[in-house]
């Protein structure tokens, strides 16, 4: 299991104008966390940190593989991923987050950013994700095409075709 310990950073401990960190991300990452959507992968995250008067300015560089479930077939595939992410941190009274804007209590100091990087990676992940032409599992593919098959078969029987809609079905371009 992997500790999660690493990605916090005790911002008022930070000395230097720019601070760089870097991280190698694995299966154990994405198991740490509580979340289902990403399997496992492996990402390389640099985080450039700038001290400035009043806030710090984050840049994150993510970039790898992570595994994810195809929409098709269900089964694991690499999907690459390749993001940079900006982000502002201030010190305050009280912890909160606003768009791009995050509030860490003063008295502590001490942002967690495992829960960030990963924010940050499952925005990366197309909305449709699935393999390659030919790659997706051959059972599930020839399982769904006879289930869409049965079903637009058995609509298409069932239904009657309204007349005024009949004459445009022969209008194909």
């Amino acid at each position: 299991m992997c500790s999660l310990e690493r990605f916090k950073i005790d911002l008022k401990g930070l000395t230097d104008e720019t601070t760089v960190l870097e991280w190698d991300l694995d299966n154990s990452f994405f198991g740490a966390l509580d979340q289902t959507e990403v399997e496992g992968g492996a990402l390389h995250v640099s985080l450039s940190i700038r001290k400035a008067s009043g806030f710090f300015e984050l840049l994150f560089h993510t970039v790898g593989t992570i595994d994810i479930a195809c929409d098709r077939c269900l089964d694991l595939m690499k999907q690459p991923i390749e993001t940079d992410n900006h982000l502002t941190v201030k010190l305050g009274s009280t912890a909160s987050e606003d768009d791009d804007t995050v509030t860490v209590d003063e008295d502590e100091g001490i942002l967690d950013t495992s829960w960030l990087i990963f924010e940050f990676v499952a925005l990366a992940i197309p909305i449709q994700h699935v393999h390659a032409t030919g790659k997706c599992n051959p059972a599930m593919t020839k399982a769904l095409e006879e289930l869409s098959a049965d079903r637009s078969g058995d609509e298409e029987s069932t239904q009657a075709i309204d007349p005024r809609w009949e004459k445009l079905k022969n209008l194909k371009i």
